[in-house]
């Protein structure tokens, strides 16, 4: 299992194969399909060149907890922003299923990663997210986009540079 720090360089990102565990810490940003059409229609809340956006809705945190369960959501609802935030400088996605062709060509053309989290288990993985703050957005609540720091994050890479799916080569 690999340990990496974000942001990802290009360096890092090219050691990466389909279905390799990876823990991730550093800075992540959250956006779902209201925040995805915002950028579009507004820009970037933050510079997106060599991020990572995790598509997560998380609960409410409860008393002294710093968010609540936080479970990747659908990432194919975002794959219509997708080609043109990687084209931007996007760098890494975190979500489950997934995702179209296009998408697929733009992680290729910039040599981006495309990891998924395993659903159902948001409670826990809400357990790797350190500090969260809304950074963008907030009327959208629980869509609003938030810059997360996260410590050991559990993902495995499901599209890597090259265009290896792991949806198609282990026929999940």
């Amino acid at each position: 299992m690999k340990r990496l720090h974000l942001p990802l360089t290009i360096e890092d990102r090219q050691t990466l194969e389909v279905g390799e565990e990876v823990l991730l810490s550093g800075i992540i940003y959250t956006a779902r399909d209201a925040a995805h059409k915002k950028m579009r229609e507004e820009g970037y809340p933050f510079d997106i060149q060599d991020q990572t956006i995790y598509y997560v809705g998380a609960s409410p945190a409860k008393p002294d907890e710093v968010i609540g369960s936080a479970g990747p959501t659908t990432s194919g609802r975002m794959d219509v922003y997708t080609p043109q935030l990687l084209d931007d400088g996007l760098a890494c996605m975190i979500g489950k299923g997934y995702r179209n062709q296009l998408v697929k060509e733009a992680i290729i053309r910039n040599q981006a990663i495309y990891f998924i989290a395993v659903g159902g288990v948001g409670a826990l993985l809400s357990n790797r997210i350190k500090e969260a703050k809304c950074l963008a957005y907030p009327e959208l609540e629980s869509e609003a986009i938030y810059q997360l720091k996260v410590e050991e994050f559990p993902v495995f890479v499901g599209i890597d540079i090259n265009g290896n799916d792991i949806y198609e080569e282990e026929k999940l």
